[in-house]
């Protein structure tokens, strides 16, 4: 992954949570202090549940290999393609298609959940 000084986001991609582990969304989502946080919770066959509190812009990019899942659990995302940005409010999600340029951005601090393959790199190809 680059370095923090070229994206200056807390992405932390060790698996928080083993089977038949409780996982409290809301504690670790409450005790975040960055604008920018992505936590890796748990593992799923090949795929990883992650959380993200956002708040800001992340920078466009894609993945080259990989479909990208976001569920807005609070607050609002808008997602940004070539043309179009879509907007996602509590309890709605959306797939970024691979090698599909995008960016996502939260104008308040906005709380989601992403699934995606154990392998992406989520500042992109």
């Amino acid at each position: 992954m680059p370095d923090k000084a070229s994206f200056p986001y807390e992405t932390r991609l060790n698996v928080l949570h083993g089977p038949l582990e409780l996982i409290d969304e809301k504690a670790i989502a409450d005790a975040c202090e960055y604008d920018w946080f992505d936590q890796t919770l748990c593992r799923v066959n090949d795929a990883v549940v992650r959380l993200g509190v956002v708040k800001g812009e992340y920078h466009w990019h894609k993945h080259d290999n990989d479909d990208e899942f976001f569920y807005v659990i609070n607050g609002k995302l808008l997602i940004d393609l070539e043309g179009r940005t879509i907007q996602l409010l509590p309890r709605q999600g959306f797939v970024v298609p691979k090698g599909t340029i995008h960016r996502t951005r939260a104008l308040e601090r906005t709380s989601i959940l992403m699934i995606e393959n154990h392998g992406i790199v989520p500042t992109g190809n």
